[in-house]
């Protein structure tokens, strides 16, 4: 039997240590299935994480909690989902928090609350109650950043003592966005391509087998030509 103290370890170690590949999110999410019996204690770890890490790190572990609950449904072990439904508030706050320090995480809520509403791990309801607290959020965000600047918190790690983001942070968030929107727009001309494939091949069904026979016949025609 594993020690649940080292599962719990190497689980906060690969949550801390997630970028925007999507095998690193679906390896945490294997490895979490793989010790489902400790599901509460690794959930707890997520929560922990997401409230002690950068904002760039909540961020990759909100696009994990997507793939987790992908597998968790899939694999018919839905405590995780359960849990993450429980929390899902608490998550949230942590990953874009009311004060603005997550202003930049904004957009990353929302794009994997579509893809659990999507899933159908999280209701339109509690989607559309989120998304109103998360307008909001954004109406005070920028009222803020246009009054005054917003007062660092000195326990996050990714800011300096003079209150500036670390250059480091700044220009990892750019490339992970960056992974993310290049997997994204890959994703997209995948279902293109197989739609325009599907519609093809429906056009194709259409043809009567005398067409079929027509086309043979062009088709060695134009081969003895070429020999010639």
């Amino acid at each position: 039997m594993a020690d649940p103290f080292e599962v719990r370890m190497r689980f906060t170690s690969q949550l801390q240590h997630l970028n925007a590949s999507v095998n690193s999110s679906q390896k945490a999410a294997h490895y979490a299935l793989k010790y489902k019996d400790m599901d509460e204690d690794l959930h707890s770890c997520i929560l922990e994480q997401l409230e002690r890490n950068s904002m760039n790190n909540r961020a990759n572990i909100m696009y994990f909690i997507e793939h987790l609950c992908e597998v968790a449904q899939r694999e018919g072990h839905l405590d995780f989902v359960r849990m993450m439904q429980r929390d899902i508030l608490r998550v949230v706050d942590a990953v874009a928090p009311s004060d603005g320090s997550g202003a930049a995480n904004v957009k990353v809520v929302r794009r994997v609350l579509a893809g659990l509403q999507q899933k159908s791990i999280l209701l339109p309801a509690t989607v559309l109650e989120i998304e109103a607290g998360l307008a909001e959020r954004d109406i005070l965000t920028s009222h803020h950043s246009a009054l005054s600047p917003i007062s660092p918190n000195p326990t996050r790690p990714d800011y300096k003592a003079n209150g500036t983001r670390d250059k480091r942070s700044i220009e990892q968030r750019i490339e992970e966005d960056r992974e993310r929107h290049k997997k994204q727009r890959e994703d997209i001309w995948a279902v293109e391509h197989e739609k325009e494939f599907d519609k093809l091949w429906r056009e194709a069904g259409d043809v009567g087998e005398d067409e079929w026979v027509a086309a043979e016949e062009d088709a060695e025609e134009r081969g003895v030509a070429g020999e010639i």
